[in-house]
This record gives structure tokens, sequence and C-alpha cells, in this order.
């Protein structure tokens, strides 16, 4: 009974909770290993920042110049077009808010902070489990790829639904989150201006660098200019534009930590497979295991120290962030093996 309400704590919250985690399995000696993000656990590297950085004012100039950058990175079609903050969940209820409140629709089952966000902006919440039934909503929201399962849609397809919701007034927005580790072509960054669309890009996922809180609105012109000014001025923190302005600047890094995270995944993927538990979905970033006896290996793990992602709306679902180096793929390897050999035991 107590392992079944612990599970049933761990769904109802988010990932990368290590006090919630400790609350959980008190028992469990230190130190944690928090597979339950889907943040890259080998981020850009820090460099010292002049103490003029944390003493002025962010300048406005600077941000332009971020906001440029990023357009060019992520493919947008221009600076005017780009709006960055510190982070896109300060972005989510005032994205919503860009259209009157009505009926808001989020293509399921995906991040559970979009219908949140909607919610504040007064819309009235459903879930649809087709693009085509998002077509009738006066925001439709898609999380692409998706979190947790990694579900890709297509460009075009997004596009498409974009015109057809701008030219009654609607808007769609679509989640890039994780679109730094897809395959180029994948994302309708470019699409914004043309197409009516919102599109939201972290910038602390890929680059590990969470903390910073940096993230970005890629949107129509007029959208975009009301954005800025409802966050008004100094939306980013000087040390955020400077690590955003190295990391997006660094084409090398990026390039580098791609093919390194593709090859990380699969060999996560050949130790789920070596324990009987074959990979559903995902990204490069984390892996989606569905149809799981999910309580028996979040408390089988969770014993042993290691915090992964479990859900509510998937309750035989789980999702594993990748593991920072072989100390840590050997520890998951260790406690999977236990959980095997303990259920056949039985």
């Amino acid at each position: 009974m107590k392992e079944t309400a612990a599970f049933a704590d761990a769904v109802a919250d988010h990932g990368g909770d290590l006090a919630r985690a400790r609350a959980l399995f008190p028992d469990t000696p230190a130190p944690w290993l928090d597979l339950s993000t889907g943040i890259n656990p080998h981020h850009y590297p820090l460099r010292a920042l002049g103490a003029e950085v944390f003493a002025r004012l962010p300048e406005e100039a600077r941000c332009r110049e971020l906001a440029a950058l990023a357009a060019t990175a992520y493919g947008a079609p221009g600076a005017a077009q780009t709006v960055p903050a510190a982070g896109t969940q300060l972005l989510l209820p005032l994205v919503a808010g860009l259209v009157p409140p009505g009926r808001a629709a989020v293509l399921s089952t995906s991040y559970a902070e979009h219908a949140r966000a909607a919610r504040l902006a007064g819309h009235a919440v459903t879930e649809a489990e087709t693009l085509a039934e998002l077509e009738t909503a006066d925001l439709a929201i898609v999380v692409n790829p998706n979190n947790p399962d990694g579900r890709v849609a297509a460009r075009e397809d997004l596009a498409a639904l974009g015109r057809r919701l701008s030219a009654r007034g609607g808007l769609l927005v679509v989640d890039e989150a994780f679109m730094d580790v897809v395959p180029s072509g994948a994302s309708v960054a470019g699409d914004v201006e043309a197409a009516g669309i919102v599109a939201l890009r972290s910038f602390g996922k890929f680059f590990g660098l969470a903390g910073v809180r940096l993230g970005f609105a890629l949107a129509p012109r007029e959208l975009a200019r009301r954005l800025s000014a409802r966050l008004g001025p100094w939306a980013v923190s000087g040390p955020a534009l400077e690590y955003g302005l190295a990391a997006l600047g660094d084409a090398d890094w990026q390039a580098e930590m791609r093919a390194r995270l593709g090859g990380e995944a699969q060999r996560l993927d050949t130790l789920l497979a070596e324990t009987g538990l074959p990979v559903a979905g995902g990204t490069s970033l984390f892996r989606y295991l569905d149809d799981v006896p999910a309580q028996e290996i979040f408390t089988a793990l969770g014993r042993r120290g290691i915090l992964v992602r479990a859900f509510e709306a998937r309750p035989r679902a789980l999702r594993l962030g990748l593991p920072a180096d072989d100390t840590a793929f050997s520890r998951l390897a260790d406690a999977l093996r236990a959980w095997r050999e303990g259920t056949r035991s039985i």
C-alpha cells in the first residue's frame, strides 16, 4: 500500500523533483541518479562572466542580437518574428492569451502545462486525438516531437492546419521543445509568418542548461510584437543572454552533440532491450516505454536511488532520460537487472 501511494504521488509531479523522490524513498542512499527529465546530461560548456553582466540591467541591443541569432539557428523568418523570454514556461499563458477566451484543444496525451496555461488565459480545454479534431478549436496546441512518446507530426500538415485556423481568427501553437534533436526539416519555424503559427523553442533542454531559464516564441510579426509588449523590458537576464549567444552561435558543438546523443540513445535502447523492455518511442534525449509494469519498475529503481518519469494518464508508461556517463549506465543496468531477477523469482 505504501508503494502504491508513493507511485500515485510520483505520477502527479513533473520530472526533476529530487526532494519529492527523497521523500518517497527516504531510506535510499545518496547520490540520486535523476533520469526523470529530458534535459541533456552534457551541458554546453560554461564560461566565466564578468561582474558587469550581473550588476547591470541587460542591454536591449544585446537582446536584439540574441533574437537575430536564435532566428538563424531555428530557421525563423527573422528577429522580428523571434521573442526571447525567461523560459518557455513563462510564455505559455501569454501565448494562450493571444486569442480571446474560447475553446482550446491539446493533441493528447502530452505536456500537461499547456492545458493549465490555456485555462489561466480563460479557455475551456479539451483533448484531441487527431490533428483533424483541432480544426474547430480557437486555440490548438501540438507538442512536436511529443512529450513523452516522441511522436512527430509532419511539418506540412501543421502548416496547413495553422493556415486554416488563422483564416478564421484561431491560433495553432507548436511546442518544439525537443526539436533540436530531430532531423532538420521537421520544424515549423520557417512557416510561422505565412501560416500564422506560434512555435516555442526551449534553450535549456538541448544545451543542458535548464537553470539558465531561456526560451523563444517564434511568431508572426504582429503576434511577436504583442508578446514582447506583454513581457516588457528585461525579459531575459544578462547571464542568460550571454550563454544563449555563445551556445546558439556554436554550430560545431551542436553538430557534435547531436551525434553523441544519438549514440547514447542507442546504447540505452540496447540496455533496455536486454532487460526485456523494448523502447516504444522518444527522442535522443529521452526514451519512452509503453505497456510495462510501470509501478514495479519505478519502485525498484527508486529504492536504488534512480528517478524516472511516470504518468497519471499513462499508468503503464515510463520515460527515461539519458545517463550521463559509464558509471550512470552501469548503475541503471544493475538496477534493471535486479528488478528483472526479482520478478523471475516470484
